[in-house]
Parts: structure tokens; C-alpha cells; sequence
């Protein structure tokens, strides 16, 4: 069998007959890939189906310019082509890596299962797990373990940029430690990072990328700046977040400190993950061990790119969706992640992210999955469903993100035109359906993840004010605030980037803004909360506080069945002029109506029947009554209005 897949692997054409073999008779099913530890002996086991031989060279250190190899051992061929080795004494500390041989050459690769790695993540590290913990870990949990995905309210967030600005008042600047910092504050009083957070509302932090990524040297401790999107060790945080990236156990300790230290203030943890591309196919650890199996290729063997970044993963095949799954549930287990953020997952196969999403929930109901669903060209072995918008029906535990509540709210991202909060009309009815979160793909409000921006692109300040140059400060105030209003009272998953909430703008050095700023650095990135001493800017914070709020204390802004949202929710037609939308919702508790004026004008509205009192207007949102209202009301322009029926009335 192994003469055939080596006279397969070096024609051009071997890559598909060579896959169907593997996938026959290679597939291996433990669940105990990777070096597994105990304070007696070490177990390596490594899946190379078509080498000729593996050995595991151990060494002193992390640096791959230590040239301090303990010893190098020869590991034996197991079952489905895993190769395995187990050493009788206590290796925690050691780093190892894999000497893989075939047709006369031989490679070394850090091991693709690693839990932990020296520095830059070139060699794997043996750890006992267990001493990474901190204080109080066995009884940490997800703080919203009961919640329905509805629930949530998910913010966007950089490690770098939560914690960088100088007025920060954070001292360990871009770590993970600097993030866990409680009761932080600027040189002005106001909170920032976990504070900040916590004052704003929200449940959800969503991290961007803290698994490993290639993109900076380790080495350099404080330099550098990206966003990580280029993976490189799939199961082991990034070492530039730690306060010693050569210490293998520090960046591990640390990460779990931070989530630990958000579970304690009530926010739960979600992680930005990246399984549809790695950061060099041919370098990737996995490719290294089995070449080109990770990576898909078309008709011709050239990489598949569809991702836009050199290359796509082959989640289709057996092997590669098993590490994807056991990835997945490693997070979630070891480290207690509540929430997963797939990026382009419009490349990964649905069979794939709905195994990760059973075996997780079959042991942490509490996980909460979505990402990205658009549609990307990519070369597959055989017709697979992708994890698209359009094959949300086949997804019942995934959430998209919703990129039409996106471009009709703010504008769409590929053009600079105004978009409904800034007085272009156009989509009205694509938005009302979108308010009921049952948009033509969305089978129910689950399934959908509202927002008018995220790391991607402008901020929603910046795209506003590059649609609307001649705006005031106030109007550009106003704007955003509906945008919010829109997204914090439609049913489905409320989201917004880190910093919307303060008008957070990304400027480049020459005034220009900046809408891809992944390698910007801190000067363009890092979130100055200061901000909110500006009267606008203070507003709007108010605002976005007034909403979270108000959304928590209303359970039918928060529905999770396509048919309770049937039977409470009404779209409103009578005098509606141009450029408003208005909703009546009504189920046993309560009854609410909710405006939207995506015009410049002042529009005087005719209430139903009864009496009224509003809770949300242009200026406030707040859990208690502002004023009554009986047959008409005023909203102003670029606003927001939410009434309920008094209640008196309700009682009666």
C-alpha cells in the first residue's frame, strides 16, 4: 500500500486517488493525538500515513536556534498510520518535534496537535495541563450558561486594542494579563477594558484571533501589531499576548487567568477562529507530516484560494475535519470558551462545523457558535454543503452573520453611498424583514447575527462620515444612534465592534481613514476611552447603555422561534410616510411599538388606540417611562422611538 501512495505522491495527478486511499484505510479515531502527559510517562502519537519512518527528537529549549537536542528516538507504526512512542519519566517542560521521513528525505515539524510551544512555535512543548490552571478553575464556568443565544450581547474586541491606548490606565499593554486588569481607569476617571465592558452591558466578549499566529516574531516582545489571521499552532494562545512567549506554560496560564477574570465580571468568552486557511500551506505542520492533505488543491494541483490568503483547508476530508472538531472541543474543554466566531466559514463544509458543534454541545450545552457565511469560490474533492447563508437550514445550531442589516443600515461596504440611516431609502422592506430576524435565509432569530460593523472595513463613525462629509458631530451622532436602535430591538443576536459604542474612529497618520487596519498598529487601533468627555460621543455611549439595558429587560425583543415571532410582531403601514419604518409587538405580557425615521425630517406619528408611554426616543433610551403619549407622537430625524402601552392601561 505505501509503494502505491509514494508513486501517487510524486505524479502530478496523485493528490485525489491518494485521498480516497487515506480516507479507506487511514482514518484514525482516538482521541489521543499529540504528546499526553502524566507525572509518570509521556505518550506521542502522530498520524503520518506516508512516511517511511518518524522519530521524536526532544530538547532542552524552545528556540530552534538552540541546538541542544537531548536525544532523538525512533517511534513505531501503529494502526491507520499513526506513529507512536511512550517514555517512562515526567517530560513536562521538554519540547520535542517530529522527524518525518519519506523517499529519502526528511523533514522536521512541530507536532499539529501541540498543546504547547516554545517560542514563535516551532517546537511543540510536553505540559502538564493541570499546573496552567489558576486559582479557582475547576469551579469557573460560562456566567450565561442558561441563556438562549438571544440573549447575548456580543462585543468585538483586540487584545491590543482594548488595553494599548496610553490613558488606558492598563499596565501589562497588550497581554493577556493587561485585559484581566480589573477597576481600571484613565487619568480622567473614566473605566476602561473589562470596566468599560462591564459598565456598557454586554455578555459576550468576542476576541479576535489568540491562538497562535505567524504574522509576528515572538521575539520581539512589545513590537508588532496584527490582527491574527494567519494561523499557525491551531491549539496554543499566541505568545506575543504573553508577558514570556519562551515560556511554554506562560501564555497558557495567562490566557485562562483572563478568561476566568471575565467569567468572574459576568462576560462570557468567544474566540475568533481562522480552520479555513493557514498562514504558509506548505510550512503548516500538518503538510509538513502529510504533504498537501490539510490544503485543497484544483484540477491542475494548484492551492485552492478562495479564502484570498494563498490558500483553503480541505475540511471535507476525514482527518482534517477531525482535527477541526478536536480543536474545537479542546478550547471549549480545556479552556473554558463559550463561544466560537468562524471566519469564513463559508469554506468550511456544514458536515464539519455541525460535528464540532454536536460534540461540544454534547458536553457544554452552553456554546454558542456562529460566523461568516458568504460565498467563496474553492475547490472541494467532492460536492459538499458549505456553511453558507443559504444553507442555514441545515446549520439549526449556527448563526450568520447578517451582512444585509449591515449595508442597508450603514451603507454597503463596497461602494461609499448612504444607507438608511443616513437618508437613502432603498432596502426599507429587505430591513423590516430583517427587524423580524427571519431574512430569507434566517429560519429563526437564532440564526442571525445583527450589526452595522466589526473589524472589517470602516468603523461605523468613519463610514458614516465618508457617506455624509457635510454632516455635523451631531447628526453623525444621531445616525449612529439609530443604527444601534435598529440592532439592539430586531430579533436575533445583537453585535458591534469594540469602541462603536464611543464613535471610535481608525485615522491614519495623514487624516485619511484607515478600513483594513490589521497591521495598523496601536496609533491607529487602540481604543482611547477618553472619547466620552465629548458631549456627543458621551451621548451615544448613553445611548448604546440605555439599549443593552432595555434589551435585557424585555424578553419579546428576544425570541427564539420563527413562530412566536409570527404571532408578536406586526409591521406597521398606516402613515407611514417615506424613509419610516414602524412595528408593533404584542404577545401576553406586553405591547410595544417601535419607529424607525431613516429620513431628515421630523414625521408625527399616529399611535393605535390608547394610552402610551415612550421609553426610547432620539435622545434617550431608558428603562423608565420619559413621558406620555395618546394618539400622536414626534419622532425627529435619524431616530429611533419606542412606546409601551401604559401600564394602567395593560392592567386593565
Amino acid at each position: 500500500m505505501r509503494a502505491i501512495l509514494h508513486t501517487e505522491y510524486n505524479a502530478l495527478s496523485y493528490l485525489r486517488e491518494k485521498i480516497k486511499r487515506l480516507e479507506k484505510n487511514y482514518y484514525y479515531t482516538g482521541r489521543d493525538l499529540g504528546a499526553v502527559w502524566t507525572r509518570d510517562k509521556t505518550t506521542f502519537k502522530v498520524w503520518a500515513p506516508l512516511a517511511d519512518s518518524v522519530n521524536l527528537r526532544l530538547y532542552k529549549s524552545g528556540d530552534v536556534e538552540d541546538k541542544d537536542a537531548l536525544e532523538t528516538l525512533l517511534m513505531k507504526e501503529d494502526e491507520a498510520g499513526v506513529y507512536e512512542l511512550t517514555i517512562d519519566d515526567d517530560l513536562h517542560g521538554i519540547y520535542y518535534t517530529y522527524l518525518v521521513e519519506r523517499d529519502g528525505e526528511t523533514v522536521e515539524a512541530c507536532d499539529p496537535y501541540a498543546r504547547a510551544v516554545g517560542i514563535n512555535g516551532e517546537r511543540a512543548m510536553v505540559i502538564d495541563l493541570e499546573s496552567t490552571n489558576p486559582e479557582g478553575w475547576e469551579d469557573d464556568m460560562n456566567p450565561h450558561v442558561v441563556d438562549e443565544i438571544t440573549d447575548a450581547v456580543i462585543y468585538e474586541g483586540h487584545i491590543r486594542d482594548l488595553t494599548c491606548a496610553e490613558g488606558s490606565g492598563i499596565s501589562c499593554k497588550g497581554k493577556f494579563l493587561g485585559l484581566a486588569e480589573e477597576d481600571t481607569f484613565t487619568p480622567h476617571g473614566v473605566a476602561s477594558g473589562i470596566n468599560h465592558m462591564k459598565e456598557l452591558g454586554i455578555t459576550h466578549l468576542h476576541i479576535l484571533p489568540m491562538y497562535d499566529f505567524a504574522s509576528l516574531d515572538e521575539k520581539e516582545n512589545a513590537a508588532g501589531y496584527n490582527w491574527g489571521y494567519d494561523p499557525k499552532n491551531y491549539n496554543v494562545p499566541e505568545g506575543t499576548y504573553a508577558t514570556d512567549a519562551y515560556d511554554g506554560a506562560a501564555r497558557i496560564s495567562e490566557l485562562k487567568q483572563l478568561i476566568k477574570t471575565l467569567h468572574d465580571n459576568k462576560i462570557s468568552v468567544v474566540m475568533d477562529v481562522v480552520y479555513n486557511h493557514v498562514a504558509d500551506a506548505k510550512e503548516f505542520s500538518f503538510n509538513k507530516i502529510v504533504p498537501g492533505y490539510f490544503s485543497r488543491t484544483d484540477r491542475k494541483g494548484a492551492l485552492s484560494k478562495g479564502s484570498g490568503c494563498g490558500n483553503d483547508t480541505a475540511s471535507e476530508r476525514p482527518m482534517v475535519r477531525k482535527y477541526i472538531v478536536d480543536s474545537v472541543l479542546y478550547w471549549a474543554t480545556e479552556y473554558h470558551i463559550d463561544g466560537f466566531r468562524f471566519d469564513l466559514a463559508g469554506l468550511i463544509d456544514a458536515d464539519t462545523i455541525n460535528e464540532a458543534i454536536n460534540r461540544v454541545k454534547n458536553v457544554r450545552p452552553d456554546v454558542i457558535f456562529y460566523g461568516e457565511g458568504w460565498n467563496m469560490p474553492t475547490h472541494t474533492d467532492r460536492k459538499v454543503a458549505l456553511t453558507v447563508q443559504k444553507n442555514s437550514d441545515s446549520l439549526p445550531e449556527f448563526a450568520f452573520f447578517n451582512d444585509t442589516v449591515r449595508d442597508v443600515l450603514k451603507g454597503s461596504v463596497f461602494d461609499e453611498k448612504k444607507g438608511f440611516v443616513s437618508g437613502n431609502y432603498r432596502g426599507m422592506n429587505k430591513l423590516a424583514k430583517c427587524f423580524t430576524g427571519l431574512y430569507k435565509w434566517c429560519g429563526s432569530p437564532t440564526r442571525t447575527i445583527n450589526y452595522v460593523s466589526c473589524h472589517d472595513n470602516n468603523t461605523l463613525h468613519d463610514r458614516l462620515r465618508i457617506a455624509c462629509p457635510e454632516a455635523t458631530g451631531e447628526e453623525i451622532a444621531n445616525m449612529n444612534k439609530l443604527a444601534a436602535a435598529f440592532v439592539f430591538l430586531s430579533q436575533g443576536v445583537p453585535f458591534i465592534q469594540a469602541g462603536e459604542e464611543i464613535m471610535r474612529s481608525k485615522r491614519n497618520s495623514d487624516g485619511s481613514f484607515n478600513e483594513n487596519s490589521y497591521n495598523a498598529g496601536d496609533e491607529v487601533n487602540a481604543i482611547n476611552y477618553d472619547v466620552v468627555r465629548n458631549e456627543f460621543v458621551y451621548n451615544v455611549y448613553e445611548y448604546y447603555r440605555g439599549l443593552i439595558a432595555f434589551r435585557k429587560a424585555h424578553s419579546i425583543l428576544r425570541l427564539s422561534d420563527r413562530y412566536d415571532v409570527k404571532r408578536t410582531i406586526t409591521r406597521l403601514h398606516a402613515g407611514m410616510g417615506k424613509g419610516l419604518l414602524g412595528f408593533r409587538l404584542k404577545n401576553k405580557e406586553e405591547e410595544m411599538l417601535t419607529y424607525f425615521n431613516g429620513s431628515a425630517e421630523q414625521r408625527l406619528i399616529v399611535l393605535p388606540s390608547g394610552e402610551w408611554d415612550i421609553y426610547i426616543d432620539s435622545d434617550t433610551a431608558s428603562l423608565e417611562p420619559l413621558r406620555p403619549a395618546k394618539a400622536f407622537a414626534t419622532i425627529q430625524p435619524f431616530s429611533a422611538m419606542v412606546l409601551k402601552r401604559h401600564k394602567e392601561a395593560e392592567d386593565r
